[in-house]
């Protein structure tokens, strides 16, 4: 390979993370701001909207599990544009849906594309940017923070002026734009991906405690985040005492707080010898503070126990570039991304709902909220098993007799 068509790939492959990483989002985000217009022309129950909201994490755990035994078959540029395809042709049918079966459908069209993308997203970057893991992490996950907000803001304006079609089908674009980049490198790469064999170490990943310290790790980023976007603003208008508004205004606070701080992720790690195990120290303290905040004084600088907790999420960046740095091949990378996600959206899935159930067998939210701070303990030994490990393959060569 020359290297001006090496150049080329990179730019080409940089223009598609990018959009790759913005359609996953968009996609997600770009829904629920507009529940109440859609519900306007289609009957939407309560049981369908939680249906639609407790749905993303459930389809991103089954897919994810599934995607590396794809990737295998069509290789990891390909299943990208059919991830894609499938997102933007979800996003079409959700957009020209008549009616809730319709909808939901195409809702879980584009969920199932974006758990296979989610996994596929971290082995891309290890393939073409191996030298820039965390820059390129950086990009990736700054750009999905900002598909994230920007649709909240624009969905409804845009919804009043246009109709709620018109709307959820503008996002549509971004993912149709992110198959040109895929599908020429898709080309380029065809030959040499078909001759791809799996790793052995892919094939052993679940007997590794690094494998398992990701999950954890993941797990409870994943599950703060899930949590706390279903639950935080009753917990806090019931225990602190706060207004409706103020509420979705911590909850917005939660949502940034990870953020800037997962811009500094690849600095912290590169320049920093005991960086990883920093990152990790700084995510769970701030989550036990926060924890113990909202538990046992719920109206005393309320904004700061949510400022804290909101902390604990920057454990996700932080493990989607060890997900790179942790493996040698971007094979073995895909492997690990797909046993990782799938089994941390898992857990994700399952902890809101049993966040409720305590609830109501206890009557109060200092049990559940205490929950999130035994998962934050949790995350400690994985962080020392993470911070000490070099890389899959070598932690199992370390095993061979």
């Amino acid at each position: 390979m020359t290297k001006r068509s090496l150049i080329g790939g990179r730019v080409l492959a940089l223009i598609g993370i990018v959009l790759l990483a913005f359609s996953l989002r968009s996609a997600v985000a770009s829904l629920s701001p507009i529940v109440d217009e859609i519900s306007a022309d289609i009957a939407l129950s309560p049981t369908i909207v939680g249906l639609i909201g407790t749905a993303p994490p459930v389809c991103y755990a089954i897919f994810g599990i599934l995607t590396p035994r794809w990737e295998r078959r069509v290789g990891v540029q390909s299943l990208a544009v059919v991830a894609l395809l499938a997102v933007t042709g979800g996003m079409i049918w959700r957009a020209s849906a008549a009616d809730a079966v319709s909808l939901v459908s195409a809702t879980a069209l584009i969920f199932a594309a974006v758990g296979v993308a989610n996994v596929l997203l971290p082995p891309l970057v290890k393939r073409y940017f191996p030298d820039h893991l965390g820059a390129m992490t950086t990009l990736f996950t700054t750009t999905m923070a900002v598909a994230t907000f920007v649709p909240p803001i624009v969905a409804v304006p845009i919804a009043d002026a246009a109709g709620w079609r018109a709307s959820l089908g503008l996002w549509a674009v971004f993912a149709l734009a992110a198959i040109v980049p895929w599908a020429v490198l898709a080309v380029r790469s065809r030959a040499i991906i078909g001759d791809e064999n799996l790793p052995v170490a892919a094939r052993r990943l679940w007997s590794l405690p690094l494998t398992w310290a990701l999950v954890v790790a993941f797990s409870a980023s994943s599950a703060t985040a899930y949590t706390m976007f279903a639950w935080l603003p009753l917990v806090l208008t019931e225990t602190a005492g706060v207004s409706a508004g103020a509420a979705g205004a911590l909850l917005s606070l939660f949502a940034f707080m990870g953020l800037p701080l997962s811009l500094l992720v690849p600095t912290i790690v590169a320049r920093t010898r005991h960086g990883i195990a920093v990152l990790f120290s700084v995510a769970i303290a701030s989550a036990l503070a926060g924890v113990a905040g909202l538990a046992f004084a719920p109206a005393t600088a309320t904004w700061l126990w949510v400022a804290l907790l909101g902390m604990c999420p920057l454990l996700f960046p932080l493990v989607l570039m060890l997900l790179g740095m942790r493996t040698e091949s971007s094979r073995t990378a895909v492997a690990l991304s797909g046993f990782v996600q799938s089994a941390g959206y898992t857990i994700a899935a399952i902890f809101p709902f049993l966040f409720g159930v305590i609830h109501t067998v206890t009557g109060g939210w200092t049990i559940p909220l205490l929950t999130l701070g035994v998962i934050a303990v949790a995350a400690i030994p994985a962080a020392k098993i993470i911070a000490q490990s070099t890389t899959v393959e070598s932690e199992l060569r370390r095993r061979e007799p």
